[in-house]
């Protein structure tokens, strides 16, 4: 399996088989002065919104690689979309569902300051916060080779989230909900999986949001953490929506 290199500057369409598609900047230093990728390798180039090309290094610099492409893929947008509305929790336990979800196919990512979330992002925390997730996602789009980079919102309030997803379908992960999501099926909206904090979703909060129309499901029996129980959820979906 080659590597997946992004370069989100690059113009890869049209490029086809034949071509020569030039990597500089700190992604070919990376590659070449950490990964010590070296003429005749082959490794894949993306450009983080559907084009990936493949083939083998014919040049190297200390911050530019020569790619001669042998294959060339376009991934359309997935529709319907999964938004994975994760709530900011202590530790590290929101970037380990940021990153497994990306690795499981989500499509853009909400960080939510729900009422019982124990971080905060205030003031220039807020974008400091944002951008970690982006380069979390960034990495694991890279690690799971993947065509598109989800997009990461900034952080958003309760209230915020009930008027943002008009006409998508907000899904609210509850334990105690009697709705399982096996059971949702596709009905042409964009779906908005919502996740809380360790403490869970505050009663309040999950009126106000059904009264913007969400929808408790459950994902089983079982209480996940709310690390997994995005990444559970995108898992769920991904299956019942023929993605994999």
């Amino acid at each position: 399996m080659s590597s997946l290199y992004l370069d989100e500057s690059l113009d890869l369409a049209g490029v086809g088989v034949g071509a020569t598609v030039v990597l500089e900047g700190d992604e070919a230093r990376h590659a070449v002065t950490v990964a010590r990728v070296r003429s005749g390798e082959r490794i894949a180039i993306g450009d983080g919104r559907g084009r990936i090309v493949r083939g083998v290094v014919t040049a190297t610099e200390p911050r530019r690689l020569e790619l001669e492409v042998d294959d060339a893929q376009v991934e359309q947008a997935p529709a319907p979309r999964i938004t994975l509305v994760q709530a900011l929790a202590k530790g590290d336990r929101d970037e380990l569902a940021v990153q497994a979800a990306t690795e499981l196919g989500v499509d853009r990512i909400v960080p939510w300051s729900a009422s019982r979330s124990v971080s905060r992002w205030e003031g220039p925390k807020a974008e400091k916060g944002r951008a970690r997730w982006a380069a979390i996602v960034r990495e694991a789009v890279k690690q799971s080779i993947r065509a598109r980079v989800p997009e990461v919102e900034p952080v958003a309030t309760t209230g915020q989230l009930a008027g943002r997803f008009e006409g998508e379908r907000m899904l609210l992960l509850e334990p105690t909900a009697t709705t399982p999501l096996s059971g949702i099926r596709a009905d042409g909206r964009d779906l908005v999986l919502v996740v809380g904090p360790e403490g869970g979703i505050d009663p309040r909060e999950l009126e106000r949001l059904e009264a913007a129309g969400a929808e408790r499901v459950r994902l089983g029996s079982s209480v996940l953490r709310t690390s997994t129980a995005g990444p559970a959820a995108i898992a769920v979906l991904s299956a019942s929506l023929g993605r994999w």
